[in-house]
């Protein structure tokens, strides 16, 4: 089949919609995410689903693996249940079912009857069921959700990261009238500071004919002033139809831009003898992007450093099923940190992802779920371009996406025999990135780490884990050069590393790295056969200040470079990583599983962000050793200059040098008294102290002696919530910062429950320990007495009281 053909039975069966921004406005659209009802039974059929009466009062989104994918049992429920939702319909002559996602196949049922199947958890998907409505205008909606295991559906299940079942995005009820405009993009064939050029494009669909019918497509600019009106008549036939109008030029635009995300609303709307029949408008900007080779990435003719992240779609507590609230939160503290790209990993993300991005100006690289595994058969072709081309137009009025990206480690961990093979794979990713620029010729194609694909798409990342996965962090220059000369439309995605919270080492690895590590930079596919930093290190916080300093030290004075992306913004969960410090958690987060910023996230902002930031390291380490004469400390700050205080003392005032490693310079010999410490930090810009920060320590002079014990306790954070912390302390009462066993929290009785299963540092009953101690928040039940254990190999039987 080949891309033409496939995009028009993609959307003559309705399966095209774009995001919320884009629903018709005459059409009542309404959220139906309340009052639903889930069955977490996998029944064959409607009747059998509707003769249990195991039936839950639920709202959307919601998915069933919201806690199971990191608790203590290996795997996950990969299986299939039922949500049903009873409707009571208007007159409108025609309903439709706007689903946002659906994880990863769904089978919509109406009154008893299919009314349509999608394929694919991460892309939108409309239904029209007003057949299927009965007389009374009633529609009880019911959804089979399947996340099983199927090999035919990308991305592959070896993936380092979950796959959510449920309905896990909003859903809509669409009301219109005989047409259903069902799709409009707007394009930009020419883009200047001086004059845009747009077209619109439509797709709607009639139940009747129309002859003599007047289209008009209105622009409104950022400010809500309309300044445009275009005019045309047209005939609308039954059935589908497609329609390309060019809408009048616009002189001095706002460009959207990273620092000014000015955007533009463009209304259609289709008339019959002034009754309006549908409407629709969709929210855009225009700007355009461009690489020149050895100069790097340039946005409206100017050089743009990419500063970037990655972001994976869930969050502690949640799994995958978001509010709104919750996806814009995550934007904006990616923005906040000063970012301005992010790269959605590794599927395409939920509608208010792109709109957040649109509005606080963040440019994206939206990816196809093409995530290792190979290629498959045709029934794996086929869904695989349905997917793409779906995952395009849904999202091609976002003016913050620059790159649609082909894949990620395509061929690693094949499904198929023979599907990770070169001949095989390298042909599809031609056939993809042509369907691409079929559909969207106006946006970079990408892929990652598949090196026989480097000069089919337009912007290529190889694989540098200086640091990490192997070398040395000191070698991330050289890497990044020999890597420009190799591909000059590079761009660098996923550097980093993990970082357990708490734990920190007062000499950490330093920039040449572990003796005998694995030299190459670019991670194995098998890390057992590898010394590395990443397999054979504590993963404590200081380490990846360090490293990420080092990078960014790099990368902020690099002649031509088109920018890199951190991996990743947030922890998130992994089927692959059992025996992480927190269980079945992917901790190379800039902040926690629940959104608290690590050590590594106040590096970034002293960097990239614009407001005054002053950051001691660290917070989360308050007790030390060291020698009489004290130790140094670290200060991140983005202020001109910034002064340290010992206890009221000054440890005088530096400039801040950007760029300067580490620290930018800002780095104090602390002569620490013995005991109780208090550290206080002033930044200042033209003079002017605009920010400050503090940190209370203990110091204890010389070292710790071995183990003795576990003390145990607990502080009321809240009504009914407490935090339980346990501590190793030696036979003289303090602390064993280097004791790092796994601990297990239990509670003995019905009094109090923990707060685990979160995959956070305070929410993980099986957790291991950070500089002697762990910690667990947990629930009082009732008002009597409650018991609560901690062990681990060594310490066994452990308990403290909570009245």
């Amino acid at each position: 089949m080949t891309p033409k053909i496939l995009i028009r039975t993609i959307w003559i069966i309705g399966l095209i919609l774009a995001s919320m921004n884009t629903f018709a406005s005459d059409d009542k659209t309404i959220n139906i995410n309340q009052d639903w009802q889930y069955l977490q039974e996998n029944h064959a059929n409607v009747s059998q689903a509707l003769n249990s009466k195991n039936w839950q009062p639920i709202q959307l989104p919601h998915t069933w693996n919201r806690t199971d994918t990191v608790d203590a049992q290996p795997g996950y429920r990969r299986d299939a249940s039922w949500y049903k939702k009873r409707l009571e319909l208007s007159n409108a002559k025609r309903q439709f079912l706007y689903f946002e996602g659906a994880n990863t196949q769904a089978d919509v049922y109406v009154n008893g009857k299919l009314a349509g199947t999608n394929i694919g958890g991460y892309i939108g998907f409309t239904f029209e069921i007003t057949d299927y409505v009965n007389r009374d205008k009633i529609a009880n909606i019911m959804v089979r959700v399947s996340n099983a295991y199927n090999p035919d559906i990308i991305p592959s299940q070896k993936s380092d990261f979950f796959i959510f079942g449920g309905l896990t995005r909003d859903v809509w009820l669409i009301e219109s009238d005989d047409v259903y405009l069902e799709n409009l993009t707007v394009t930009t064939p020419k883009v200047s500071h001086e004059l845009v050029e747009a077209v619109a494009e439509l797709n709607f669909d009639s139940t009747k004919s129309y002859p003599q019918s007047t289209l008009v497509a209105e622009i409104f600019d950022p400010t809500d002033k309309m300044i445009s009106k275009t005019h045309t008549n047209i005939a609308i036939n039954q059935g589908a139809q497609s329609l390309t109008l060019a809408l009048n030029k616009i002189t001095n635009p706002a460009l959207w831009s990273v620092d000014s995300p000015d955007l533009y609303r463009v209304k259609v709307t289709l008339s019959d003898n002034d009754r309006v029949l549908a409407s629709k408008e969709v929210t855009t900007g225009f700007r355009w992007f461009e690489h020149k080779e050895g100069k790097g990435f340039f946005l409206n003719g100017e050089r743009v450093l990419l500063r970037g992240t990655h972001r994976h779609e869930e969050h502690a507590g949640f799994g995958a099923a978001l509010s709104n609230i919750q996806h814009r939160k995550d934007l904006e503290q990616i923005k906040n940190i000063g970012a301005n790209f992010v790269r959605l990993g590794h599927y395409p993300q939920d509608p208010e992802v792109y709109k957040a991005a649109n509005e606080l100006g963040l440019i994206v690289w939206d990816e196809l779920p093409w995530c290792r595994g190979g290629k498959g058969g045709e029934t794996w072709e086929a869904n695989t371009e349905s997917l793409l081309t779906r995952q395009i137009q849904q999202n091609r009025n976002h003016p913050s996406i620059a790159f649609w990206s082909i894949g990620n480690e395509m061929y690693w961990e094949e499904d198929f025999p023979g599907g990770g093979a070169e001949d095989v794979v390298t042909p599809y990713v031609q056939k993809l990135n042509d369907l691409i620029k079929d559909i969207d010729p106006s946006r970079f194609t990408t892929l990652r780490k598949y090196y026989p694909g480097a000069d089919i798409v337009d912007i290529f990342s190889p694989s540098i884990w200086a640091g990490w996965y192997g070398g040395a962090y000191g070698q991330y220059e050289e890497a990044l050069q020999s890597s420009m000369e190799k591909y000059p439309a590079l761009i660098h995605m996923e550097y980093g590393g993990s970082s357990h919270v708490g734990r920190h080492e007062e000499s950490p690895i330093d920039e040449l790295g572990i003796r005998d590590a694995q030299v190459s930079v670019s991670e194995a596919m098998n890390q057992a056969i590898v010394k590395s930093v990443a397999k054979d290190s504590n993963w404590n916080e200081n380490y990846m200040v360090n490293l990420f300093d080092w990078h960014l030290s790099v990368s902020e004075r690099f002649p031509g470079f088109i920018g890199n992306a951190q991996w990743a913004f947030k922890d998130f969960g992994t089927p692959l990583r059992p025996e992480n410090p927190i269980p079945y958690v992917n901790q190379k987060g800039l902040v926690d599983r629940a959104g608290n910023p690590k050590d590594s996230y106040y590096v970034f902002a002293s960097y990239w962000q614009k407001t005054p930031m002053c950051y001691i390291e660290s917070k989360t380490w308050t007790v030390r050793y060291g020698p009489k004469a004290g130790r140094n400390v670290k200060v991140y700050c983005n202020t001109e200059q910034a002064e340290l205080y010992l206890n009221g003392e000054t440890l005088g005032k530096k400039d801040r040098i950007h760029g300067q490693y580490p620290a930018h310079g800002l780095v104090w010999k602390v002569p620490f008294s013995e005991g109780k410490n208090q550290l206080y930090v002033k930044g200042f810009n033209d003079g002017n102290m605009v920010i400050e920060d503090s940190l209370a320590l203990e110091y204890q002079v010389g070292t710790h002696d071995k183990p003795k014990k576990v003390a145990l306790s607990s502080e009321r954070v809240s009504e009914n919530l407490y935090l339980v912390t346990a501590s190793i302390i030696d036979s003289d009462g303090r602390l064993v910062t280097d004791y790092e066993d796994r601990g297990y929290f239990s509670s003995l009785d019905s009094n109090a429950k923990l707060i685990e299963n979160q995959g956070t540092p305070n929410g993980s009953s099986s957790i291991e320990l950070a500089n002697g101690m762990a910690r667990i928040l947990v629930q009082k039940t009732s008002n009597a007495q409650a018991v609560i254990e901690f062990k681990t190999q060594n310490f066994k039987g452990q308990y403290v009281r909570i009245d």
